[in-house]
């Protein structure tokens, strides 16, 4: 329900399987009114491009690989194909849509690893350089192929509705989608809002928090959708499209950025990258603040966080 306090106008609703909310500084009507219809970009974003919507155009798409039909696709998500044709060369074939069928051999609910030779009949429908698509349509070639945007689609969304705003004449507040934050200028004083970072160990509590104005802040990490098996290995949701198994080496990974579909693929390719990942952030030219599996913080010095203890959050921003 939206609400007023001394930070502005807040609408708070539910998208993308996430609790999100709408910050605009004041509380003038017409600032509602942009907020109410940016709530409902992010809706339409997620109908068109969830998978579990059997009428988005990710199930026409999906439902029709291996058939030889091509999907008609719009300008929209030819744009989107386009970003993630630049990640996956950008992170040398790691960021990759077609990885997200990976998921059928995981249940992260139930805690379950996958049997033997799931994953061995799982990897090969792995390769966006398979895809064939153009400015109009889109075929995937082998039946069991699978499109995913949900590792660029609300970050995404953060952005449109950043823009719906924008347009609209806000000029100070942010949209926080689950912890997917663009931001479109200070409080209604000047000062910049002050997001909090969630510790990826310690449930309820802050790692660090960040001052913004402007930009985007997206986090990656291994501590939202996960299981520990009897071993003691923890297995989270980021999965390597080469082998099909979690991501191991990164705790979580935040980035600002200019706009929040950049944060959050750099966030995600980082998780990646593994090791690698901390030196990719720096070549990117983006602040950023990672946590190895050992708790090791790495960061740069572009956008200093702040540890939480020193300057605690009204924001908590979770991925």
């Amino acid at each position: 329900m939206p609400h007023l306090d001394h930070d502005g106008w807040h609408l708070c609703f539910g998208a993308m399987a996430s609790q999100c909310e709408i910050v605009v500084a004041g509380d003038d009507a017409a600032a509602r009114h942009a907020a109410h219809e940016a709530m409902a970009e992010v809706r339409r974003i997620e109908a068109k491009y969830s998978r579990y919507r059997s009428d988005s155009v990710v199930s026409r798409i999906n439902a029709a690989a291996g058939s030889g039909q091509a999907t008609t696709i719009d300008a929209e998500t030819v744009d989107l194909l386009a970003f993630a044709d630049q990640l996956h060369r950008q992170s040398g074939g790691l960021f990759d849509l077609t990885s997200g069928v990976l998921r059928k051999a995981w249940d992260f609910r139930a805690g379950r690893v996958p049997a033997p030779g799931e994953l061995d009949a799982l990897r090969p429908l792995v390769d966006w350089r398979r895809v064939v698509w153009d400015e109009r349509q889109l075929w995937l070639p082998e039946a069991g192929m699978e499109l995913d945007f949900g590792g660029i689609g609300k970050e995404y969304a953060a952005d449109r509705a950043q823009g719906l705003l924008v347009r609209a004449g806000v000029r100070r507040g942010f949209v926080n989608l689950g912890g997917d934050l663009r931001v479109l200028g200070p409080r209604t004083d000047g000062r910049p809002w002050r997001f909090g970072i969630q510790h990826p160990r310690e449930v309820g509590s802050l790692c660090a928090s960040v001052e913004l104005r402007d930009g985007a802040l997206a986090t990656s990490g291994d501590y939202e959708r996960f299981f520990i098996t009897p071993e003691g290995r923890r297995c989270c949701h980021v999965l390597d499209p080469r082998s099909g198994q979690p991501v191991t080496h990164w705790q979580s990974v935040s980035v600002v950025a200019p706009v929040c579909a950049a944060a959050g693929a750099l966030a995600t390719i980082a998780m990646l990258l593994g090791p690698d990942g901390a030196a990719f952030l720096r070549a990117q030219g983006v602040a950023f603040l990672a946590i190895d599996a050992a708790g090791r913080i790495d960061s740069n010095e572009m956008l200093p966080f702040t540890p939480a203890l020193l300057a605690p959050s009204a924001f908590v921003c979770t991925s």
